[in-house]
């Protein structure tokens, strides 16, 4: 690949057109005879991000030949289930900011932003019966269902700071990487794609969804509030046991255990710039981003099953350059 293809950029001007349709049927489908509904939608789902749901299934349908409009209609629907689980999170998480602006909860209120939530729940199932498929409705009905077990088993691992890394996987595995599974899986369907292939763009999907993930919880203790547009600290002060606290503990002394668990089942962050230094000066940082990168690979390694082609080729470098993510 030239330099040129080798970038994220390349890969989002790669479905640009397509994206552009995508805006449309989600501009049409937020209609609402309730003004609020439409308000309230357009100003989470208008905040920007990569939208790399939506991304990844025109990237799978791209790179299988598929070229319904089935393809933005479903991209629309993964955006919305998206933007409802956001909505939901930070009601959930109590948070304030998201992507450098107050969050929906902060800026309209809890109430309107679980209903809201809601809507954009239930017009993704209207929308996706206009696939007439019963295998892309299982599909997203599953990972719907998936993705409220994952959040509600985050819920009962908050302020437990003996969760494991495979408990951490389990959560992540559910509440984030498996929309990416649906979105890549959905490609391959609409493709009428082999079993082996459908697998995996699954398996593509999940991988990398988790890498993604796994580094949005570095970057709580090594990233720039500025950059991330979110608060540095926040998973902390929701008491998360995520990767870089888990491997923390694994590998420091007794009294950095003892700063790292408190700070867990409390949920303070009055010592965050001393737990910072704990995860760096234990090598937790690295080896998160080291199980990240493992994550990524395997993306590449199910992602070179498919077609030889500028979209499968889009699909390695988003695996590659998810690694150097700053947001």
């Amino acid at each position: 690949m030239s330099d040129s293809e080798n970038s994220t950029a390349a890969v989002l001007d790669l479905v640009s057109p397509d994206m552009i349709e995508v805006d449309r049927v989600i501009a049409q489908r937020l209609d609402s005879g309730v003004p609020l509904v439409g308000e309230v939608a357009k100003y989470i789902i208008s905040a920007g991000g990569k939208r790399l749901r939506p991304v990844l299934l025109l990237l799978t349908c791209g790179a299988l030949g598929f070229k319904g409009t089935q393809r933005h209609n479903l991209a629309a629907v993964v955006e919305f289930i998206h933007t409802a689980t956001l909505l939901h999170d930070d009601v959930v998480d109590e948070s304030t900011l998201r992507r450098g602006r107050p969050t929906a909860n902060e800026r309209f209120g809890n109430p309107a932003s679980v209903l809201v939530g809601d809507f954009l729940y239930s017009r993704a199932f209207q929308m996706m019966v206009d696939a007439q498929s019963m295998r892309v409705m299982q599909i997203l009905a599953d990972a719907t269902n998936v993705i409220a077990e994952g959040e509600v088993l985050q819920l009962m691992n908050m302020h437990d700071a003996s969760l494991d890394e495979d408990g951490y996987l389990k959560v992540i595995r559910s509440k984030t990487a498996k929309l990416f599974e649906a979105s890549a899986r959905l490609g391959a369907v609409l493709a009428n794609s082999p079993v082996e292939i459908e697998q995996a763009c699954a398996d593509y999907g999940q991988a990398l969804g988790t890498a993604f993930q796994v580094i949005d919880d570095v970057l709580d203790y090594d990233g720039n509030a500025a950059e991330m547009g979110k608060n540095l600290g926040d998973d902390l002060r929701e008491g998360k046991a995520t990767l870089p606290l888990i491997l923390a503990m694994q590998r420091g002394d007794a009294a950095q255990r003892q700063t790292v668990r408190e700070a867990i089942e409390t949920g303070s962050v009055d010592r965050l710039s001393d737990i910072v230094t704990i995860v760096r000066t234990t090598g937790a940082l690295e080896a998160t981003r080291d199980a990240a990168a493992a994550e990524a690979q395997r993306a590449i390694n199910a992602a070179m099953q498919l077609p030889d082609n500028p979209y499968r080729n889009a699909m390695l470098v988003l695996a590659s350059q998810l690694l150097n993510r700053r947001t």
